[in-house]
């Protein structure tokens, strides 16, 4: 009985370094041609998006639920190449205050879920829709991936925010729930976050309710 397991030995071994090496080569291609993935992406985006531009706050209020939209981010455009973040109205509101830039209702409460492209959460505060979530269903209905009594609002000002949900959270009204998408370039840009948690090149979706201000 011992030699006929040692003789298995090496095949056990084996099968077990091929799931090693399996799950390490599935790993380690996680983030394989990140960028044109990434950009491929937004390109869809983009495309359904079509010329439809938000360019005033009564464009905002025009928009419909479930369409796609672009906003332009300033501060991440130039003169030769604009840059843009993309939006879909979840929920509407007719009503109900704007955050500003600065000043007064620049600090906002909101629930947010962020993800990649792979549908992964990279951070959030609730249970929220994600980017491979292409049908999500309207109207919304109480069982729509709502925050729960379990769930808290995160604080944070408009300004501190990445310039793509920077611009977009200025035409969101209070009560309004929004999907962003957001190009690499108006989030973390070619180098990825700080801590090293988002890779450079990586482009955003967020679902975000917008509760109201910090007063």
């Amino acid at each position: 009985m011992k030699r006929l397991f040692l003789l298995f030995l090496p095949f056990l071994l084996f099968v077990a370094g091929t799931f090693v090496a399996c799950e390490e080569v599935e790993e380690a291609g996680k983030y394989d041609n990140w960028r044109p993935r990434n950009e491929a992406f937004v390109d869809s985006i983009k495309g359904k998006a079509g010329d439809r531009l938000v360019l005033t706050a009564k464009d905002a209020d025009e928009m419909e639920e479930g369409e796609l939209f672009a906003i332009q981010v300033p501060t991440t455009s130039t003169n030769m190449i604009p840059q843009y973040a993309y939006c879909k109205k979840l929920v509407k509101k007719e009503t109900g205050e704007r955050p500003n830039f600065d000043g007064y209702n620049s600090t906002v409460k909101a629930f947010y879920y962020g993800t990649l492209i792979t549908g992964d959460e990279f951070d959030g505060n609730f249970d929220g829709y994600g980017a491979t979530d292409r049908d999500i269903p309207l109207p919304l209905s109480s069982d729509s991936k709502w925050p729960t009594e379990f769930n808290s609002s995160s604080e944070f000002t408009v300004s501190g925010v990445i310039p793509g949900w920077t611009w977009a959270l200025q035409y969101m009204r209070v009560g309004e729930r929004w999907m962003l998408y957001i190009p690499w370039q108006s989030a973390y840009g070619s180098s990825g976050n700080s801590s090293g948690t988002i890779p450079g090149y990586t482009s955003l979706t967020f679902d975000v309710y917008l509760e109201g201000f910090v007063e």
